[in-house]
């Protein structure tokens, strides 16, 4: 049996993305044939990579699955042979609207879809208020999929702030977790990267996220600064606010050790408290 590679190429897309899709579409198939070049094996794209991101753009910018811009993932995917995370795009199925993530493989198969369990519903007095279920339809599994290297968990931007869908899919054999995510100018100081390091750091996985990049003439303005973050905790890449495309080596063998040296996996008190899951998880 050839055994496992304990190391991998991550690559994060950063995308301006704009509101013509055609052009976010022809950018994304360049940056990740970039990626490739660069040794990737797996390459995340951002949150709504195809459109601008808000409530008014949802229906307008939304596609079937399969569709042209999962077309384009399966294609590029395809050609570079790599892992394609999709970051997400507005699904239409059945006259609703998800936030939906594609995940395709380096034969270009689509191998999973995760529609955005928690939506994004918050009110910043003076800051923000952004309502996705005046328009979405929340998603209601757990994601997952298999690679040659490790097992990875998907969620979609405002999944990231709760915990315990992290520590399922650490429990259940996840070593990377990956969160195309577009937080504003008013969450992402804030939270963006204190969230990442949190999630990294409970549940000893590498995570990593992936923003567009910022337009300040946009009307939602992302924060950008896509990153990935190691089971120490540690930042090991990150990028700025404009477009680009960041990497990290994934050292599944310096997971292994920060487990052993800091066992809590089995330290855990399961007669005093649990964390699980009632419905059957989606996975691949």
């Amino acid at each position: 049996m050839v055994p496992l590679p304990s190391e991998f190429r991550l690559a994060v897309v950063q995308l301006h993305v704009t509101s013509v899709k055609s052009e976010n579409l022809s950018r994304t198939r360049t940056l990740v044939k970039e990626a490739a070049q660069q040794g990737s094996k797996l390459v995340l794209l951002p949150e709504c990579f195809n459109s601008p991101y808000g409530t008014n753009f949802f229906s307008e910018y939304s596609e079937k699955i399969p569709g042209e811009s999962t077309r384009l993932l399966s294609e590029t995917a395809k050609e570079n042979k790599v892992y394609v995370v999709g970051g997400s795009i507005p699904e239409e199925d059945g006259g609703k609207f998800y936030n939906s993530c594609t995940v395709f493989g380096p034969d270009g198969e689509m191998i999973l879809k995760h529609r955005k369990i928690h939506l994004f519903d918050i009110d910043v007095p003076g800051k923000i208020r952004f309502q996705e279920s005046e328009t979405l339809t929340p998603g209601n599994t757990l994601s997952m999929f298999e690679t040659p290297f490790c097992k990875v968990g998907v969620g979609i931007c405002y999944d990231m702030r709760f915990a315990e869908l992290a520590q399922l899919y650490g429990r259940k054999g996840c070593h990377l977790l990956v969160y195309p995510g577009a937080f504003n100018m008013t969450t992402g100081p804030a939270h963006w990267e204190l969230l990442q390091r949190a999630r990294a750091l409970d549940n000893q996985v590498y995570v990593a996220t992936a923003s567009p990049a910022r337009d300040e003439t946009a009307s939602y303005v992302a924060w950008g600064h896509s990153s990935v973050v190691n089971p120490w905790g540690e930042v090991m890449t990150k990028a700025g606010a404009q477009e680009t495309v960041i990497y990290a080596d994934i050292d599944l063998q310096y997971l292994s050790d920060v487990r052993q040296q800091i066992p809590i996996t089995s330290q855990r008190r399961h007669d005093i408290y649990e964390v699980s899951c009632v419905k059957e998880t989606e996975s691949s």
